[in-house]
């Protein structure tokens, strides 16, 4: 019987880069899409160092994370610079090392003319201020390049209405992702902006109750955060001469 000819597969892939033992921080990793980001990256083999402003979210989801691979994390506010520091002195003594950062903290917010003029401040500092320091503060610690991923929101493409303040903190992170960009290239510095449709997670539960919110998934009208965790772990493979600068993932039906 005639041996079948070998089949040449050289074209039909591409190098993916692992991420066994890559060093990796991810802010607002407790719950929601940070913690699918990081319970994913952990199974993968990488070493995961996370924070959440509440100790037993957080708590919670170290135990997942380690059910899987290796993390730890600290509570702390990114709003405070106090909280940023501690984040950032517990993930060096816990890594000893950054390759990759998944700036992701973010709270809810609705139209400016909600809430007072502090309530107004914190979200700012969360939503954009602690975003753009913990984007320097990784950079700073990736001598030798790496990879800064941003969670952002299609909200910055929809610009609706009722959520303005929000709206006004994911359009200036678009904007910073495509400028940090340019600036890191040089530095092999790989900065990625992932924006997500509505996805399924504690922020949503002022619109949606768990079961609206579930009811949403099986309809194909709402993402789960694990589907942003897989897109944010593409993005982290590809080729080391490849970036993925911009990535929207929506629902497969909108409204």
């Amino acid at each position: 019987m005639a041996s079948q000819p070998t089949k040449d597969f050289s074209d039909a892939h591409t190098a993916q880069t692992s991420l066994e033992g890559r060093r990796v921080i991810v802010t607002g990793g407790s719950t929601g899409i940070g913690r699918a980001i990081a319970v994913l990256l952990a199974s993968e083999g990488a070493r995961v160092f996370v924070c959440g402003r509440d100790e037993q979210h957080l708590a919670d989801g170290l135990q997942r994370i380690n059910a899987v691979g290796q993390g730890d994390g600290v509570a702390v506010d990114l709003a405070k610079p106090e909280g940023l520091r501690r984040f950032f002195s517990a993930a060096d003594a816990w890594l000893a090392g950054l390759d990759v950062a998944v700036i992701n903290a973010a709270v809810g917010a609705e139209t400016v003319l909600d809430g007072n003029e502090e309530e107004l401040r914190h979200i700012l500092e969360t939503n954009f201020v602690s975003y753009l320091i913990s984007a320097r503060e990784a950079a700073r610690r990736m001598p030798h390049g790496g990879h800064i991923v941003l969670i952002g929101s299609m909200s910055a493409e929809t610009l609706g209405e009722g959520a303005s303040t929000y709206v006004a903190t994911k359009a200036g992170i678009q904007g910073f992702a495509t400028s940090f960009r340019k600036e890191m290239a040089e530095r092999n510095i790989k900065v990625c902006l992932i924006e997500p449709g509505r996805t399924g997670s504690d922020m949503q539960y002022e619109n949606y109750s768990s079961q609206e919110q579930a009811d949403a998934i099986n309809a194909d009208e709402m993402l789960r955060a694990e589907d942003i965790a897989v897109a944010t772990q593409f993005v982290l493979t590809q080729p080391g001469r490849t970036v993925i600068s911009q990535m929207l993932v929506e629902p497969l039906i909108t409204k």
